[in-house]
């Protein structure tokens, strides 16, 4: 406190206090120089990013601004799945917020408003002032202290950057110059701060004869501290002047030099990442970009190809490997990581495009070169968007994946066990190289007739995808539902031979074309039919119906299996008297429950079953991928790598007295099953789809006869 004698305009701190004329010339000298070079960075980026295709991904603007606005302030983004690290995070960012802040309002006092005769930077401002920066500087070195053990005591695997997609001795694999750039990015910034502290106890030393500095020294309670500390040690005043003038100028000139860096090292994901969050598309795992297929060409071979909001994103990447520790490919030693895919794209982009003038050729992104994007590694990709779902900046690693693969795919440069899928989904609008006549055929098994949709109206369209009609181990959950939806009384019906696949892991391989094709023969054919939903027992299915063909016009109410059951059940139209005692787990699909957020239905389901659920450690949007999706269930899996699917059975087995491992998907349902045989846990637990648990629990069950005026006769369900 100070007293009522003192005038509260000589209670402040005179920022140039006993400096000579020449060090003030040098110092705005500095400071202009480190404020140009920042700026010029500045421009530089956007220049590089100009380079890109204009995305518009910033429009509209002012609700994105306020979504980004909102995911920053709580740190919402960085705190899923490790809340340690975003409360220490978040102490590092308000820290750094509030500091900057202050040294704002004293450069706004001192330079700005001062020479117009407006001075507020005393008094009880002042003191207020010095509290809050000596609390937000405790709170900076303390998230600082917690990254520095985080990352060398714990030693996180996914801070070692070592790459899955490159060997030693290849000329890109060592990263340890991004090892170094971490440590002096936190060195850097903790030393600004504790010479801050250390400046403001050497200022207290060296004026404690000084009423209006000593009186008042509580204000700034830590560099108090320091200052006794100082004393205890025999710091004099004189030693004490001379000290603050030392440190006064390595605290400025690390801080302005820290300033002049920004847009050229690591701190530069300060606003690029507030950039990449604006421009994220909140549908990029759900939908993929749209492609002309009449263009010269389509994909993304060349950096100039990529959008600008893309080679934002590249910059963004804070190397934080959350992304490269939840991709399925990675984890199973397939040459991905999420994570190095955006760093390569970084350094070639950085190395080619930041100069004053463009390449004179187009910067070739996909191949062997340094930093280049090799095929295998964009052929291990599952499309999960376990990736775009746990980046903390928004990052859309799974759409570039795809252009990638686009011009792959136009180069003819694929994997030759895809060229028969590929014939086989031109020839017969399925992937596994049947006729189309024998779609419906699983409907045979059936004691009642499944109305044709294309020639009758039904309330219900059923949408049964590829596996879910062919694949014999499928179609008996195929026969279930159609008993359970005959037994509900809903009115539904199928489209025979003419039902194709719907195409989501035909885009998701980079056959933009061929999508395309199948997009618009469906939506036609959909378009013929008299109906007023679409049900599916395919999350693939169901991700593409509703996400990507509106973008064709064909817009419906689409609805997963798992959501009409639970909704069947409710009110009351199945009825489930036989009680399972299993001990359960669920595998979320990733199209269901990761990329469309449908996590809840199933385990309504299953809480209607009596059965005993215990989640595994990766559920719902964090749930492991079973490896099926982006066509890589219709490539076969070297015997070196481990499966997704053998991993995420390995998973299941560690849960005491499993029962049943339950899946949603027929491709799931494909996968899992060689997954625990694979794992040798085929005597241990079964794998069954949740529809097959219903109609277990459902037993026999009474189906109205038409021909019988309503009277009913008892069926089983459950059986193909």
């Amino acid at each position: 406190m100070f007293s009522s004698d003192y005038d509260p305009e000589n209670v402040t701190r005179i920022l140039f206090q006993d400096f000579p004329t020449w060090m003030l010339v040098v110092f705005y000298i500095i400071a202009i120089i480190a404020i140009g070079v920042f700026l010029y960075g500045v421009w530089a980026q956007i220049r590089k990013y100009r380079r890109g295709v204009r995305s518009g991904a910033w429009s509209p603007f002012w609700p994105r601004f306020h979504e980004m606005v909102a995911t920053v302030l709580s740190h919402r983004t960085i705190k899923r799945r490790s809340k340690m690290t975003g409360k220490m995070h978040a102490w590092i960012f308000y820290g750094f917020v509030l500091l900057f802040i202050g040294t704002s309002i004293i450069t706004l006092d001192h330079d700005i408003t001062g020479p117009l005769g407006i001075s507020f930077w005393y008094g009880w401002f002042y003191l207020a002032f010095g509290l809050v920066m000596d609390l937000a500087g405790v709170v900076l070195i303390g998230g600082l202290l917690y990254m520095m053990y985080r990352r060398k005591w714990l030693a996180l695997p996914k801070l070692d950057y070592t790459r899955p997609d490159r060997a030693p001795g290849d000329p890109d694999f060592d990263r340890s110059d991004y090892r170094r750039e971490d440590w002096a990015f936190l060195w850097t910034l903790i030393i600004i701060a504790i010479t801050g502290f250390l400046l403001e106890a050497a200022r207290v030393v060296w004026l404690q004869n000084d009423p209006m500095v000593w009186d008042v020294r509580w204000h700034a309670p830590v560099g108090t501290v320091i200052s006794y500390v100082m004393m205890g040690l025999g710091l004099s005043p004189e030693g004490g002047g001379d000290l603050r003038m030392g440190l006064w100028w390595f605290h400025g000139i690390l801080a302005l030099t820290f300033i002049a860096l920004i847009p050229y090292t690591k701190v530069q994901h300060i606003f690029t990442a507030m950039g990449s969050l604006m421009a994220r598309d909140p549908d990029g795992k759900r939908r993929m970009p749209s492609a002309d297929v009449d263009a010269e060409h389509i994909g993304v071979n060349h950096l100039g190809d990529f959008s600008d909001k893309y080679l934002l994103h590249f910059d963004a990447c804070t190397k934080c490997g959350k992304c490269h520790e939840a991709c399925p490919a990675n984890a199973g030693g397939y040459p991905l990581s999420p994570r190095d895919l955006v760093l390569s794209l970084r350094e070639l982009s950085k190395d080619t495009f930041s100069g004053a003038t463009m390449p004179a050729e187009p910067v070739q992104v996909i191949g062997d070169g340094p930093n280049m994007i090799r095929p295998e590694t964009l052929w291990s990709c599952r499309t999960c968007a376990a990736c775009i779902e746990i980046c903390p900046v928004g990052i859309e690693h799974l759409p570039m994946i795809v252009e990638m693969r686009r011009a792959l795919v136009e180069e003819g440069e694929f994997d030759p066990m895809l060229q028969p899928t590929l014939q086989s989904l031109q020839k017969s609008g399925n992937s596994m190289s049947e006729s189309k006549r024998k779609r419906p055929r699983w409907a045979r098994q059936l004691d009642f007739k499944v109305k044709d949709a294309r020639k009758e109206p039904v309330d219900v369209l059923w949408y049964v995808g590829d596996y879910a009609s062919l694949d014999p181990r499928s179609q008996k959950v195929t026969v279930a539902f159609a008993r359970i939806l005959h037994a509900a009384g809903i009115d539904f019906g199928i489209l025979y031979e003419d039902e194709q696949t719907a195409g989501n892991d035909v885009r998701r391989v980079g056959e933009e074309g061929l999508f395309q094709a199948l997009a618009e023969a469906n939506i036609e054919l959909l378009d013929s039919c008299d109906f007023k939903t679409i049900v599916t027992t395919d999350p693939h299915t169901y991700n593409t119906v509703k996400n990507e063909y509106p973008e064709f016009g064909g817009n419906y109410i689409i609805e997963h299996a798992s959501s009409m059951l639970e909704r069947l059940i409710r009110e009351g139209k199945v009825a489930m008297p036989v009680d399972l005692d299993y001990r359960v787990t669920f595998h979320d699909p990733c199209h269901l429950g990761r990329i469309n957020g449908d996590v809840e239905p199933p385990r309504q389901v299953l809480g209607q079953l009596d059965v005993d659920l215990i989640e595994m450690p990766r559920n719902r949007d964090n749930s492991f991928c079973c490896g099926a999706g982006g066509g890589r269930i219709w490539l076969p899996d070297p015997p070196e790598m481990k499966k997704p699917a053998e991993l995420r059975a390995t998973e299941a087995s560690a849960i005491e007295g499993l029962d049943v491992l339950v899946v949603n998907c027929p491709k799931c349902l494909n996968m899992m099953e060689d997954g625990v045989k694979g794992t040798g846990n085929e005597d241990n637990f079964r794998v069954m789809e949740l529809i097959e648990l219903v109609a277990e629990a459902m037993g026999p069950i009474d189906q109205p006869d038409p021909d019988d005026g309503g009277a009913s006769k008892p069926e089983p369900v459950g059986a193909a």
